[in-house]
């Protein structure tokens, strides 16, 4: 989004007859999360600057629905008309929203008292097109001594890294992210193909939109500020190696998706930095302070992530090749058939 040659950047707009309107999207799709669900309700509730709505999505559970209908009030809740998955939930949120800005918070995170203020303070700069925010980690088990701390956007987190001051950014943690709603959907929102369905552990779709979003806009600026945090619940299998290696591979996968759709200048510009600065210097750290399982656990995690990568290139090929062939059969048979009448 450019910015608006008509926009005084001295005049706050974020407060006043002028202020853009703010519509809170949580998405929702079982009930096992119920008590997480409410105290991500209750977070937003009791915000020092209340958004203009808070938008529940319930995505394909019917016992969700009834349950939140009963149980919220001063909600709007909506049950997902679109593809079941997160990707789908949000596109409802955005498309029932009324606010001019939206901002998404995960139903098992907890926002600061001041979230909704910091984001829209963020947006007082023309050409503002987004704001993140800071994931703080809830370790409801405690955090494993072997977990490095580079690596907690595996549980869907801020990750050391990461700016820690207000900084323009290629994308946001999902779990906490804000744009301008226009925009969004002028370019049709989140892909529905990329995207957490369920418990499977694919993401990225955030990613790709930020991508598809500043390719879109040229000049626009998704901004993160820190001081806009969340706390992000996790739970006790999250904590564990397994769900760490699935975790790796599946995002290694999933950025192949990103690749595919957005190219590999802009696919994968961070995570360059990321493998040449931040992983480097956190393995010298790990040998240095004799944390040898952490830096066990930083190598394993490359080379998980690696291989979901190259998994992902690799069906992206098989499916190329596969529709190619299927492209030519077609011809090869009619000119079969016209030799055969000739």
């Amino acid at each position: 989004m450019t910015a608006d040659p008509t926009a005084d950047p001295t005049v706050d707009r974020t407060v006043g007859p002028t202020a853009p309107s703010l519509s809170v999207a949580i998405c929702a799709y079982t009930v096992d999360r119920w008590d997480d669900l409410c105290a991500a309700v209750a977070s937003v509730r009791t915000q020092t600057h209340p958004p203009a709505e808070l938008v529940l999505v319930i995505d394909h559970c019917t016992e969700l629905l009834r349950l939140a209908r009963e149980r919220f009030s001063g909600v709007r809740i909506v049950a997902n008309g679109q593809q079941r998955g997160l990707s789908g939930a949000r596109n409802t949120a955005l498309a029932v929203a009324h606010g001019d800005l939206i901002a998404f918070l995960d139903d098992d995170a907890v926002a600061d008292p001041d979230w909704t203020a910091r984001l829209l303070a963020g947006f007082r700069t023309p050409g503002v097109l987004g704001v993140g925010g800071l994931v703080r980690p809830w370790w409801r088990t405690g955090r494993p001594g072997w977990f490095p701390p580079e690596f907690d956007w595996v549980v869907g987190c801020s990750y050391q890294g990461l700016p820690e001051r207000g900084a323009a950014v290629r994308n946001f943690i999902g779990a906490n992210m804000s744009f301008r709603r226009a925009p969004v959907l002028a370019v049709g929102g989140f892909r529905t193909d990329l995207g957490r369905v369920g418990r499977r552990p694919l993401g990225c779709e955030e990613t790709e939109l930020c991508i598809r979003l500043a390719a879109r806009n040229p000049g626009a600026v998704l901004h993160y500020e820190p001081a806009a945090a969340v706390d992000h619940r996790v739970p006790g299998h999250r904590a564990t190696l397994s769900y760490f290696a699935a975790r790796c591979f599946a995002e290694g996968r999933s950025k192949s998706a990103v690749v595919r759709h957005g190219g590999a200048a802009a696919g994968l510009a961070s995570e360059r930095g990321y493998l040449r600065h931040t992983l480097p210097a956190a393995l010298l750290r790990c040998l240095r302070s004799g944390q040898a399982s952490m830096a066990a656990a930083l190598c394993a995690g490359v080379g998980l992530t690696v291989a979901g990568y190259l998994t992902g290139l690799a069906g992206q090929w098989a499916g190329y090749r596969q529709a190619r062939g299927s492209a030519l059969t077609p011809t090869a048979s009619v000119g079969q058939s016209i030799r055969g009448r000739s």
